[in-house]
């Protein structure tokens, strides 16, 4: 063994110690391996073996059997593995810049098995210099980190992570579900050969228990022990080998995971009787370790198999784009090609049955497509020529062409993903504190378990072993982490299928809490489908060129009004120049030489210099929304518009209103315009011409009276009051930035669907209550049981197992969530 000859010596300078070739005379090429200084043939071997020591690989030369057949090969694979991800073509599908140095990534992690590690992983990482932020779901094994790309590398952070005995790859569906599958596979053989030992060791184990004093011979009583030491080895040493080496490395790393108890109480029992054995006296206990790793590990198959259905709705979306399109060539023909290859501007033939393969409009063609997978909305939406589609969505009655629009990361479902992305790797303020708790009340309870074993020593000697091993196996710190991540992964996947997209991990718990809910008029409470209603002009001024003026001014603003004063504008063209847009107020900007402005009344006034016209001022009593149009030389127009209130909407504020919950509007429209909108559907508390800075006051001003506040809007207007919510909610098709402040986006559009929500989020909060009581209470019954000598070790395997089993259950009750209109 090269590793044996390379530990045991001292480098003498005559061959390479990373690549055993001779080294030249003269050459200084040293590293220091193993508190070792040893000597390298060149600069490249030097090079590669101090990144192999610096990413925390030394172990590579310990292990290795063979010196490398090339230099090519003297890169052990999971370095050589590492610096791919370096590569910045290699980044593009999976790391995101966030500014000129700061980027982030999504990583999926091999090897989490309780809270423990997550909190391990995290605390390793945050210590590298450059990495900002990491944050991983327990439940989803899905990991956020985000570093300085000038301070630190990808690899160097990939690296820390395998050297705690972890593996990080890339966040993809196809290598997520390999990995459930392969934990799965090896979940079942441990299972197996444990419940096959069990089995085989109560066989031997019945006789000494039902036969009478004499029945057994010392001798046969001695075959009997060693047959169980023989069927129990495999037991301990491969089914329950997990449990060690994860203790061994929490030791080694000095923090306390679940599995430093499991392994204490398996390994002393285990020891004990092996030395019952030997000495032939004594007890032994080879029928309760046996049966104490086969509950434990047939709970935790099953908590597992309950894990991965909860995330396994989650990742659904990811996987509901298909692989290939039928492109339709100029001369009419099909050819079949990657989506990953379509652009802006190709045309694909979509038949009934088969997913629509990117954004874009019908061209061709009209059909009805199922969205309920990315909206939540059941009922098929019919498609003409030129209505858009969305990638994603499922094609049903007819075949149509579709133009291609956006791809890739542009599409819809791609910014839904990137934001289920962002929610699942957020941790909410109650699993910090489980976790934190959970790290409390393992040291606590090893130095009880050593505590009541002393204890019983004293009492009765014999019963001592078995005290200790049921203290330290009874407890479930496991549940008490569980608790919460269970409930919000299930609950973030039955509000997704509702049409309720969470972002932010706190949001199900802010939405549960909230008493008041704000919401946005125009795109909000209304369509956001605005139409130009009446157009009054100053005197002298031509109504066309009042609208010209309009639509270049607005070209472009996203907001529902600019949409609606361009499409008013068909036929007549301006170009503006210098446009500048002040938030909540309006636009301006240079035409024809001249400076305009178009929005609110005052901000307008300002640059008109007169009074409003009378003619130009709307009735107290118009509940159409007034936009103001002037200019330098005075005031050029009044435009009227009008939207149609959103459907569901009343049926929905008046659900809130009976479940207790107060409701308002902020807006920016005006006064009169917002009182008649508001007393149509019924909303006493409404305030109209508001700018962002009012918008963002009035919710501070609501929650320093203490209440709980849950803005909903759509557009830019929306983005600083949203942040400064509790809650936010946008709406699907809201602004980009609308989305990315939110907390939550509704992405049908549906009123009532956040009144699901409500409800679900509701149930969540009290399902998490259920679980927590449910494992503070039962350790705080089960460990004083286990300290009295009552609970033996393979009822405490049976009562550990069956509690986490139990908060993983009660969670996926959130899975047959009730409708909010039963």
């Amino acid at each position: 063994m090269v590793s044996d000859r390379s530990d045991a010596a001292v480098d003498d300078g005559g061959e390479c110690y990373h690549c055993g070739l001779p080294a030249p005379d003269g050459a200084r090429y040293d590293v220091v391996i193993g508190g070792e200084r040893r000597h390298m043939c060149c600069a490249g071997c030097q090079a590669v073996a101090q990144a192999i020591v610096d990413t925390g690989l030394t172990d590579y030369y310990r292990h290795r059997d063979a010196l490398p057949e090339s230099r090519k090969e003297a890169l052990p694979e999971a370095l050589g593995e590492l610096g791919l991800f370096d590569h910045p073509d290699f980044q593009k599908s999976f790391v995101r810049p966030l500014g000129e140095h700061s980027r982030e990534a999504s990583l999926l992690l091999e090897g989490i098995t309780c809270a423990a590690c997550v909190w391990l992983n995290e605390q390793h990482v945050a210590r590298l210099p450059g990495v900002e932020a990491i944050e991983i779901n327990y439940a989803t094994r899905r990991a956020r980190v985000r570093w300085d790309a000038e301070r630190v590398k990808l690899s160097d952070i990939l690296g820390a992570i395998q050297a705690i005995g972890y593996r990080a790859y890339p966040y993809d569906e196809a290598r997520s579900e390999e990995i459930a599958r392969r934990e799965r596979r090896s979940a079942l053989w441990r299972l197996f050969v444990a419940g096959f030992g069990m089995m085989q060791v109560m066989m031997y184990a019945i006789p000494a228990y039902v036969a009478g004093e004499g029945d057994i011979t010392a001798d046969i009583d001695q075959l009997l022990r060693w047959a169980s030491l023989v069927l129990t080895v495999p037991v301990v040493l491969y089914s329950a080998a997990p449990f060690f080496q994860r203790a061994w490395r929490d030791v080694r790393l000095m923090r306390l995971g679940m599995d430093v108890p499991v392994a204490l109480g398996v390994g002393s029992a285990f020891a004990a009787s092996c030395y019952a054995t030997v000495i032939a006296s004594g007890e032994v206990y080879f029928d309760s370790v046996a049966m104490f790793v086969f509950f434990l590990l047939c709970g935790r198959y099953l908590e597992m198999i309950a894990r991965q259905k909860a995330v396994r709705g989650v990742e659904a979306l990811g996987k509901v784009l298909p692989a290939f399109a039928e492109r339709v060539l100029p001369d009419g023909s099909d050819e079949r090609v990657p989506v990953s290859t379509l652009v802006p501007g190709d045309r694909v033939r979509v038949k009934p049955g088969e997913a629509i393969p990117a954004d874009g409009r019908v061209v061709d063609g009209e059909s009805a497509a199922d969205e309920s997978l990315l909206t939540g909305e059941s009922r098929p939406v019919p498609k003409a020529v030129g209505a858009v589609v969305t990638g994603g969505s499922l094609n049903i009655s007819s075949p149509v062409v579709v133009e291609v629009e956006q791809v890739g990361d542009a599409t819809r479902l791609a910014a839904i993903l990137r934001l289920m992305e962002r929610a699942a790797t957020e941790k909410p303020q109650l699993v910090r504190h489980a976790d934190r708790i959970a790290g409390y009340f393992i040291a606590a309870l090893i130095v009880l378990a050593v505590s009541a074993g002393i204890g019983w020593y004293l009492v009765d000697a014999d019963r001592a072993l078995w005290v200790f091993v049921s203290v330290l196996v009874v407890s479930c710190p496991c549940a008490l982490s569980l608790a919460t991540p269970a409930a919000l992964t299930v609950a973030s996947d039955a509000l997704a299928r509702r049409g309720v997209l969470v972002t932010r991990g706190h949001a199900i718990e802010a939405l549960a809490s909230a008493d008041t809910i704000m919401f946005d008029k125009t795109g909000t409470l209304t369509e956001g489908a605005v139409r130009l209603a009446d157009i009054h002009t100053a005197e002298g001024v031509d109504r066309k060129t009042a609208l010209a003026i309009a639509a270049a001014l607005e070209q472009g603003s996203e907001h529902a009004i600019a949409s609606g004063v361009r499409a008013a504008s068909q036929g007549v063209r301006k170009q503006a120049m210098a446009v500048m847009a002040q938030t909540g107020r309006g636009v301006e900007g240079m035409i024809d030489g001249g400076r305009y402005r178009i929005g609110r009344e005052d901000f307008v006034g300002e640059l008109a210099g007169s009074p409003l016209p009378a003619a130009l001022r709307p009735a107290p009593d118009d509940a159409r929304t007034p936009v103001f149009l002037g200019g330098d030389k005075g005031w050029l127009a009044i435009l009227l518009l009008e939207d149609e209130t959103r459907p569901q909407a009343r049926e929905a504020l008046q659900w809130m209103a009976s479940h207790g919950l107060a409701l308002g509007i902020l807006s920016g429209d005006a006064p009169q315009t917002v009182k008649a909108f508001a007393d149509k559907l019924g909303v006493a508390n409404a305030a109209g011409g508001l700018s962002p800075q009012d918008k963002h006051a009035a919710i501070e001003a609501l929650q320093a009276q203490g209440h709980v506040v849950a803005m909903v809007g759509d557009g830019v207007n929306d983005a600083p009051v949203l942040a400064k919510a509790h809650v936010s909610i946008a709406m699907g098709e809201g602004t980009e930035l609308a989305r990315t402040h939110a907390d939550i986006v509704l992405l049908g559009g549906q009123m009532m669907a956040l009144t699901e929500g409500i409800v679900l989020a509701r149930r969540t909060l009290k399902i998490i209550r259920q679980n927590l009581y449910w494992s503070f209470g039962y350790n705080f019954l089960a460990i004083p049981l286990a300290v009295a000598g009552w609970v033996t070790p393979w009822m405490a395997g049976i009562g550990m197992s069956a509690s986490s089993l139990f908060v993983v259950l009660n969670a996926l009750r959130l899975q047959r969530g009730r409708s909010a209109r039963e």
